[in-house]
């Protein structure tokens, strides 16, 4: 019987020693070790991260996956009743080494109807909440730390590369007729510091036709948790991640519904970010989530010629 290591890290910024610690000092007799690439965020559902899949691949029946604790490998409660059917379904064992799951057997099952256990379950979602809970407290809390800030006239994110007098001096240049590449290669900043600091200048942007068509009004539209989770993993413009980040969560039983408010093109847009959700090979409740939310977009007004 393999014992089988799962490792994951959630930024490449992070360090893995103390995990490994814990690993290592579990004494697990010739582990066969998947890691994740360094970033794989946790609110990609485990079943489509690479290394967890080549692990589900690997494995046969007796085996044991190790992780040194629960979050490194789910996220949420959907995440971890999802893991235990497959695990289930294979006859894996799990062992967890550190955390407030070390102490439990989550996979036991009831010996007549093989059902998950009541109050493994019970337990399960209770320190999945509390966990959830604990995650969400430190965004509201980094949330109004963001705004206590502003409201003092700091400004998150990067600074820019030209500020103060460099931008009138930059524009009072562009306007004499100094190209973009000279005043760069002149104030030592990328051209498109320069274009930021000149962008109402540039030919291309023009005021509004008043002939031009009303623009789209935002609408809200629910989007169920599991394409929520799927999209907050993905590749986002701005103005897509925003209309997540701006998104309120409402609990459904076990899970949640993610109530964004934004313009039908946007809605369309991140339709086409879960196709992947509606794939061959799927996870079930992921594609029926995809197809909830596409029913609902679909109901939006359609693109204008």
């Amino acid at each position: 019987m393999a014992n089988l290591v799962y490792k994951r890290v959630s930024t490449d910024q992070q360090s893995s020693a103390r995990r490994n610690l814990v690993l290592d000092e579990a004494g697990i007799e010739d582990p066969v070790v998947f890691e994740e690439d360094p970033g794989t965020s946790s609110r990609l559902h485990p079943l489509q991260r690479p290394k967890f899949r080549e692990l589900l691949t690997y494995a046969r029946p007796g085996d044991t996956v190790h992780i040194s604790e629960m979050f490194r490998l789910v996220r949420g409660t959907g995440h971890i009743l999802d893991v235990l059917d497959v695990l289930h379904r294979d006859r894996l064992a799990l062992c967890i080494h550190d955390g407030a799951f070390s102490a439990m057997d989550l996979t036991a099952r009831h010996p007549r109807t093989g059902e998950l256990l009541s109050t493994v379950k019970f337990m399960v979602q209770t320190l999945a909440a509390a966990g959830e809970l604990q995650r969400d407290l430190q965004r509201e809390l980094t949330y109004d730390g963001l705004r206590a800030a502003e409201a003092k006239g700091s400004k998150g994110g990067r600074r820019p590369a030209l500020a103060g007098e460099a931008v009138a001096d930059v524009r009072t240049a562009y306007l004499e007729g100094r190209s973009i590449a000279a005043l760069a290669r002149e104030h030592s900043v990328s051209r498109g510091a320069v274009r930021t600091a000149v962008a109402d200048l540039l030919p291309e942007h023009v005021a509004a036709d008043e002939s031009a068509p009303a623009p789209e009004l935002p609408v809200t539209v629910d989007m169920p948790g599991k394409v929520a989770d799927f999209l907050r993993a993905a590749e986002l413009d701005d103005a897509e991640r925003a209309s997540l980040d701006h998104g309120q969560a409402v609990r459904r039983g076990t899970g949640y519904t993610l109530r964004v408010t934004a313009v039908p093109a946007i809605h369309r847009q991140l339709l086409d970010r879960c196709q992947a959700l509606d794939a061959a090979g799927a996870i079930p409740a992921q594609r029926k989530a995809r197809r909830e939310y596409e029913n609902r977009v679909s109901t939006l007004a359609p693109p204008g010629p």
